[in-house]
């Protein structure tokens, strides 16, 4: 999802870089887009011209360089018995975004209840990381092809703060990197917590196809539809 327009300046005046992309219309929302591992904040830009003209975007980029324009928010290993992770580099990043998210929309104007996070991979555990521990930060998160942590059991926030959250699961049915069993848990632990969530599954990989670009777009514009002038 390359962006196929003329980025905005890379800034590094906040916890961490971002490109910040301004709504095309009158601004009243904000989507942090988070991405995967290897990859860089320009990822998920091809998402932006899809996006309703009301939304301002932050495209982000993780903390932790492992070459030339390749990052991740903590370093995993993909195992015979699973993905194995670095959780100190993963809370570390945790709670850098939600900082972050808190200065961007203090930067914006625009107030958690109108802020959604979302992104790719691992950049989709990032921000069910964020929204499930910090469900006063967002209003909602989308998880494409990711994963929850289970290393933020014991910060999950309570029952009544999540009831206010929304949650979106995207995955593709033949990902052989994180297969979809991975989604099926996160939809079981969202059923547990009583998150109310949307589950989409696509005949695709690992990987964002214009069918599930266009179901988040469509969930977004519900969770955040645009306010009167």
């Amino acid at each position: 999802m390359n962006a196929p327009f003329p980025l905005p300046p890379l800034v590094e005046d906040l916890g961490l870089p971002y490109r910040l992309c301004p709504a095309r219309g009158r601004p009243s929302a904000l989507l942090v887009l988070l991405h995967g591992v290897g990859a860089n904040e320009t990822s998920l830009a091809g998402l932006v011209p899809l996006l309703p003209e009301h939304v301002t975007t932050a495209l982000v980029r993780s903390p932790f360089q492992m070459a030339p324009g390749a990052y991740s928010a903590f370093t995993v290993n993909f195992t015979a018995a699973g993905p194995v992770i670095d959780p100190a580099q993963a809370e570390s990043s945790r709670r850098t975004l939600v900082a972050v998210v808190g200065q961007l929309q203090a930067r914006s104007g625009i107030a958690p209840a109108r802020t959604a996070i979302a992104g790719f991979s691992q950049g989709g555990i990032m921000s069910a990381g964020v929204a499930l521990t910090q469900p006063d930060a967002v209003a909602g998160f989308a998880i494409m092809s990711g994963r929850i942590l289970p290393e933020i059991g014991p910060l999950i926030a309570s029952a009544e703060a999540l009831a206010r959250l929304h949650g979106l699961i995207i995955h593709g049915d033949g990902d052989d990197r994180l297969p979809v069993h991975f989604a099926e848990q996160s939809a079981a632990l969202l059923t547990r917590l009583g998150v109310p969530f949307a589950d989409r599954r696509y005949a695709m990989a690992h990987e964002i196809t214009r069918a599930s670009a266009l179901d988040f777009v469509a969930w977004l514009a519900a969770l955040l539809p645009a306010t009167a002038a």
